[in-house]
């Protein structure tokens, strides 16, 4: 009976270090297994810059201009001197008939009353627009500098500006992204030399859009400064890497 006893004794003593073992090679397997999850976890996200200085190719200027009165032959003469004052100017400048054009011309009628109800003489305004398109940029440019000359001419201008356009950007990409993902990756790997890592694969990438601002505008990534008008323009994008570290 005792040696039963005995015997039972061993059994229960040599399951529980079974057990023991188990366990601890189990909190070992779970230990390790964190410490690769919290190793994966390492990561540095970094954004990489590409910028390029370009000057505008296309400049386009619309001038309007217009003439109100009673009799619609007096008005439409009055435009129409306006309209030949502004294409001598643009000749004069030195561009062709076939750079500018009439784009748009309407009729207005005004049928107001007085404060008593009785109706007013009709009140009709001619309004005119020519537009300039060029790929002389700094002829328009300087040409836009004298436009005192067409008030003096008599033009009653009622607005237009001139716009500056690049239309070489989808040349520019490739080249720009190669080397905002270089500017990136050089931003990681100093992240990583600064903390005893190294640089692992990428879990993340994203790339801003393409902005085109005053070249001595605003130097800010979600800045909306167009360069519309300036001929003389900034390209950037940025884009957005997150880095595995090892």
């Amino acid at each position: 009976m005792a040696g039963f006893i005995e015997d039972n004794r061993f059994v229960v003593l040599g399951s529980v270090a079974i057990v023991m073992v188990g366990l601890m090679g189990s909190g070992f397997l779970l230990g390790d297994g964190l410490r690769r999850a919290k190793e994966a976890d390492r990561e540095v996200t970094v954004k990489g810059v590409s910028e390029r200085d370009v000057t505008a190719d296309i400049a386009t200027w619309s001038i309007a201009f217009s003439d109100t009165g009673s009799d619609l032959a007096n008005v439409q003469a009055s435009v129409d001197r306006q309209a030949d004052a502004v294409r001598a100017f643009f000749t004069e400048a030195g561009f062709k008939p076939d750079d500018f054009t009439d784009s748009d011309i309407s009729l207005m009628r005004d049928r107001s009353r007085d404060a008593y109800g009785n109706p007013l003489p009709e009140s009709l305004t001619v309004s005119r627009t020519i537009q300039l398109r060029t790929d002389d940029v700094m002829r328009a440019r300087q040409a836009y500098a004298k436009q005192a000359d067409l008030l003096r001419e008599g033009v009653e201008m009622g607005g237009g500006s001139i716009n500056y356009t690049f239309t070489g950007l989808n040349e520019l990409k490739p080249e720009m992204i190669a080397e905002a993902n270089r500017s990136a990756r050089e931003s990681a790997q100093q992240f990583a030399n600064d903390s005893g890592a190294s640089v692992g694969r990428i879990k993340t990438a994203s790339q801003g859009y393409f902005s085109i601002s005053a070249r001595d505008g605003v130097d800010c990534e979600y800045c909306d400064s167009s360069g519309a008008n300036t001929p003389f323009q900034k390209v950037r994008v940025v884009t957005t890497v997150a880095y595995e570290l090892n």
